[in-house]
């Protein structure tokens, strides 16, 4: 783990604005904790966090974010692809583009990412130099039979891609040094701890600060994003929390007597610390006699997660499998892959339920509603999940409140053999896309 970077002796405040706007608040404590650091290391400069899943109810939300990306420096966007969340920023973000000292843009919609400027690098112009070769890098999609291909994760294969291509642009000179940076600038989002959010920031502020904030390059050592297991199993009571060996589980989560569940995490909030959500529902679990496998891995296709900790043998070592992701078991918000989710849940041969947490809204303004779920969180999380086998959809957590449904998960997870397997459908639904931007 990388020391805490200090500020320069007699250094003085060079007032800078890095603005970061994304989907939801899952980022923001950690951002805070980041924010903190990056005062220290570099005083006058400021991190503003904004998540377009506030604005929905929130005009002043909206309003202090359009405010913050006016005088920005660096605007960072990440997330942003339904057209609720990036359409009320698009013309600020395009006010912007030009007068900042770098705009990023990453996982957005098509109108957004073009909005990416980074030096010499610039999404809105054709694909020359650096970004053709990268193209001619990619190649043609393999056609093997191999059925371990066929199972290998996506997830895992764009990340090994993606820690790659810095190695090799780094040797180009131009325009490539851009594309590697904005490559770099994806590695420490998906791996977006604290310490990986103050780097993002840092590294970013060092290499494009411009004008009157220049002076702020090279007043500290910048650090490469920290690396985290891709694959894993996650307690509470873990050292650092997370583990890529399941003996390292507390004893707490091996010594139920009354079955195993296996639960699916998403690494993102792992690494963000927020997982208070996570731990009432492996607490509760644990409390009603469950041994708990809490398990995750890289990016949204959980099917390497499943082998790695809850098959052996091609068997099954849990008695009930339980999402906790608001996903698909393969895919996310723009694509889902039922049928490869059919083929793994078949060899589990267990109840699978896929509860979620409300992501787009407060508990509150659920509780509140008279709906419940908005129309994308009942696509997403309830309707897409049933058409891979998912039962028992509910809410589990969310913003604003404690989790109360917690008690329920525990509850309806059961040794395998005093299980009845319940189905559930679901009206076909056109959203979200078939592909991503």
């Amino acid at each position: 783990m990388p020391k805490p970077t200090t500020a320069a002796s007699g250094a003085a405040a060079l007032p800078m604005h890095v603005v970061l706007v994304t989907m939801d608040s899952h980022l923001a404590s950690a951002a805070a904790r980041a924010n903190r650091t990056l005062a220290k290391a570099m005083p006058g400069l400021r991190l503003s966090v904004h998540a377009a899943a506030e604005w929905g109810d929130d005009e002043a939300a909206l309003a202090r974010c359009k405010a913050d990306i006016a005088t920005g420096d660096i605007v960072i966007v990440t997330m942003l692809f339904m057209e609720d969340h990036f359409l009320p920023v698009l013309p600020a973000l395009r006010a912007r583009r030009d007068q900042c000292d770098a705009m990023v843009c990453a996982m957005s919609a098509g109108e957004v990412m073009k909005l990416t400027r980074m030096g010499k690098f610039d999404m809105g112009s054709p694909a020359t130099g650096a970004m053709a070769f990268l193209k001619r890098l990619r190649g043609k999609t393999s056609h093997k039979s191999d059925e371990q291909s066929v199972k290998s994760s996506a997830g895992a294969q764009q990340m090994k891609m993606l820690r790659r291509l810095p190695k090799i642009l780094r040797f180009i000179p131009g325009t490539a040094q851009d594309v590697r940076a904005y490559f770099l600038t994806l590695q420490y989002w998906l791996a977006g701890s604290e310490d990986n959010v103050a780097h993002l920031v840092h590294f970013l502020v060092d290499r494009y600060a411009a004008g009157p904030r220049q002076g702020l390059r090279g007043l500290v050592k910048t650090h490469a994003p920290v690396e985290y297991p891709e694959l894993g199993v996650y307690h509470p009571q873990i050292r650092n929390r997370l583990s890529d060996d399941l003996s390292d589980m507390p004893r707490v989560a091996t010594s139920g007597k009354r079955g195993t569940v296996g639960l699916l995490l998403l690494r993102s909030y792992l690494l963000a610390g927020n997982t208070g959500h996570y731990d009432g529902v492996i607490t509760a679990l644990e409390a009603r006699g469950l041994r708990v496998v809490p398990a995750f891995a890289t990016g949204l296709d959980a099917r390497p997660a499943v082998e790695a900790f809850f098959l052996k043998d091609g068997r099954p070592t849990i008695d009930a499998l339980v999402s906790l992701t608001g996903f698909s078991l393969v895919g996310g918000p723009a694509y889902n892959d039922s049928r490869a989710a059919e083929e793994t849940l078949a060899q589990l041969d267990v109840p699978y339920l896929a509860v979620n947490p409300v992501e787009f809204q407060t508990l509150d303004q659920w509780g509140a509603s008279q709906r419940g779920l908005l129309p994308v969180e009942a696509t997403m999380m309830v309707a897409i999940p049933e058409l891979d086998g998912a039962t028992g959809s509910m809410v589990f957590g969310g913003r604003g409140s404690s989790s109360q449904a917690c008690r329920t998960v525990a509850a309806s997870t059961t040794p395998r053999a005093r299980t009845t397997c319940a189905a559930a459908s679901s009206a076909p639904t056109c959203w979200p896309p078939a592909s991503a931007n």
